[in-house]
């Protein structure tokens, strides 16, 4: 993943990502706009080559061709290998349509013809799978998928055979790809789980597309970085109030969740940040100085109008949640709810209506919205549009969707994040940035961002404890890869 590791990429990607339907209207604009298909195909297969070369060097290499456009790719990289000196052949699934511009780049294939088999796969050092592309709409069959299975090492072009570009849902099988190549922008199937998975390292590759293509292909999903959000700035005129107030309603049951909410606020750059304890103030204060600590009752809390975010859910308890929410709810605060909020309010999604952000994992959402299906993206879309609220559904691929339609899919999360307290950290980063002026989705994705990023500093073994301190580290890198210009695509490949 590009950022699930200490190593970041010099520039940040594209952040729009392009479902297959999206990505057709590219290139059907830029088709319209002059530059013929037959050019496009010859660019990709170009990438494609390039990134064999790049990936896995000079290699015994058969390169699986299907009927539609990927095959075309498919052949074209074929012949630049060719080219190159590399031993390469062709093993078609079924011939290209006539006219079309797959068609051309196979007659311009003048190589080895194999068969389409598990035998011719088992026999390379590398398989370029150019069978099917991102919009696959069908279970992969079983004979396609056991030649690509076959395989010692494969080399996708746009997506592996089988993984459907714009959930990452896996259709029927699907090979384990080393590399995957794709153009122009990548998929959100990249992205999502499993597909993401299967598509080892990905590169992206400029063919030839003009960037205007995007306002036609009118993209909602995007790759969760800083390019989409900038983080609130300190000035010499800044003071505590000018990054706000989060209080955070705790119980006395399980007292440290209110504490790692309260300690994330305040290292993500809350002004001032408040353990509401409701009668248990003296278990509180013990903890972290900076944390101001009342026994105060919610109704007279909320009577300073300062005190604009909260965090409700984290050890509240169920039954203090069910009172409390609707209480913020109709103060007009900006509430960050998670946790006992997903209990309080199962099978009622229309109380979470005013709400500012969510931030349920897949067991919470399940509860409150029902079981969820295989298309994640979607469920997450429709989530928010009901509650009005953004929707932050916790995975090792967390989605962050706004009311309006917009997705973003987050890859810098490592796998030790699966650990207790950790949804605590993120509830109380996103308040923190809530209270400093963010709007909703990008405090949201900003805090789940940083989130990921801070794990990765902690290493394999975290707690959640160790979250809030790294969250700085995570906010200065931030600050950097915003200020840099966008990643340069890799060149045409000659």
């Amino acid at each position: 993943m590009l950022f699930a590791s200490r190593a970041l990429p010099a520039r940040l990607p594209p952040p729009e990502l392009l479902s297959p339907d999206e990505m057709a209207r590219a290139d059907a604009e830029a088709i319209g706009s002059g530059i013929p298909g037959s050019v496009l195909m010859e660019h990709a297969g170009r990438a494609v080559a390039r990134a064999a070369v790049r990936c896995f060097g000079p290699s015994r290499t058969v390169v699986f061709c299907g009927p539609g456009n990927n095959g075309g790719d498919g052949y074209v990289a074929a012949r630049r290998l060719a080219e190159l000196g590399w031993p390469v052949a062709v093993a078609a699934l079924a011939p290209p349509r006539r006219g079309s511009d797959a068609a051309l780049a196979a007659a311009l294939w003048k190589g080895p013809m194999l068969s389409f088999s598990a035998e011719t796969a088992k026999r390379a050092e590398l398989v370029i799978d150019a069978v099917f592309g991102a919009g696959l709409a069908r279970d992969l069959d079983p004979a396609v998928l056991a030649a690509l299975q076959a395989a010692p090492r494969v080399l996708a072009v746009d997506i592996p055979s089988g993984v459907d570009g714009a959930t990452g849902a896996v259709r029927g099988g699907a090979p384990q790809a080393s590399a995957t190549v794709t153009f122009f922008r990548f998929k959100p199937g990249h992205f999502l789980l499993p597909g993401r998975d299967l598509c080892g390292r990905c590169v992206l590759a400029e063919i030839g597309i003009p960037a205007h293509v995007l306002a036609k292909a009118a993209p909602r999903t995007f790759l969760n970085h800083p390019g989409l959000w900038q983080l609130p700035a300190r000035t010499a005129t800044s003071h505590k109030y000018s990054f706000g107030h989060v209080t955070v309603l705790a119980g006395a049951a399980m007292t440290g969740a209110a504490r790692l909410a309260a300690l994330a606020a305040r290292r993500a750059g809350a002004g001032l940040v408040t353990i509401a304890a409701g009668g248990a103030g003296d278990i509180f204060r013990a903890g972290e100085p900076g944390t101001i600590v009342s026994d105060a009752p919610l109704a007279t809390l909320l009577q300073d109008a300062r005190r604009h975010v909260w965090v409700c859910g984290p050890g509240l308890g169920a039954e203090a949640a069910r009172s409390a929410l609707p209480a913020l709810i109709g103060a007009a605060r900006a509430v960050v709810a998670d946790a006992d909020v997903f209990t309080a309010f199962a099978g009622e999604p229309q109380a979470l209506r005013g709400a500012a952000v969510l931030t349920p994992h897949a067991g919470e959402f399940a509860r409150v919205f029902g079981a969820l299906p295989v298309d994640r993206l979607s469920a997450a879309r429709r989530a928010a549009q009901a509650t009005g609220a953004v929707v932050v559904l916790k995975g090792s691929d967390t989605l962050i969707a706004a009311p309006d339609g917009r997705v973003a899919i987050n890859a810098s999360a490592p796998p030790g994040l699966a650990t207790a307290g950790t949804g605590d950290v993120l509830a109380g980063t996103i308040a923190g940035l809530l209270a400093g002026g963010m709007e909703p989705f990008a405090a949201a994705a900003a805090g789940v961002w940083l989130h990921g990023r801070a794990a990765v500093f902690a290493g394999k073994r975290l707690i959640a404890e160790d979250l809030p301190a790294l969250l700085p580290h995570a906010m200065d890198e931030a600050d950097r890869l915003s200020a840099l210009p966008p990643l340069p695509l890799r060149s045409k490949a000659r």
